[in-house]
């Protein structure tokens, strides 16, 4: 497992550790993915994950550009016009920072509910 999948698998722990239900992962169509949809209470959550060596020149959360969250926000909206059953609820757009140690285990996890928007 590289360390971006490994990422995505520690963030949606700690989503489902909160209670939230994973509906999605790794969910695309041709403008872009979305590497996790949950519900959480009444929103839903469209997570950006990113994964770095703690000791990386550059935080992972700068890496989450304007131009990646505009293809984030118009791949969830191809979600809700294909899944109409979820527009009951509030999307939200969270980022995740995970940083990795050199052994690889997990150092620092940083969650941002809200972290742009549409």
């Amino acid at each position: 497992m590289d360390s971006g999948q490994f990422g995505e698998e520690y963030t949606a722990w700690r989503l489902k550790k909160k209670g939230a239900e994973i509906l999605y992962r790794n969910w695309q169509c041709r403008y872009g993915e979305v590497d996790i949809i949950a519900r959480y209470e009444s929103f839903l959550l469209f997570v950006e994950v990113k994964t770095r060596k703690h000791d990386g020149l550059t935080d992972p959360l700068e890496s989450i550009t304007r131009g990646k969250q505009r293809r984030v926000i118009r791949t969830a909206q191809v979600f809700l016009q294909q899944k109409p059953e979820y527009r009951p609820l509030q999307p939200r757009f969270d980022a995740a920072a995970v940083y990795l140690g050199e052994s690889g285990k997990v150092r620092e996890f940083r969650y941002l509910p809200g972290a742009f928007e549409a």
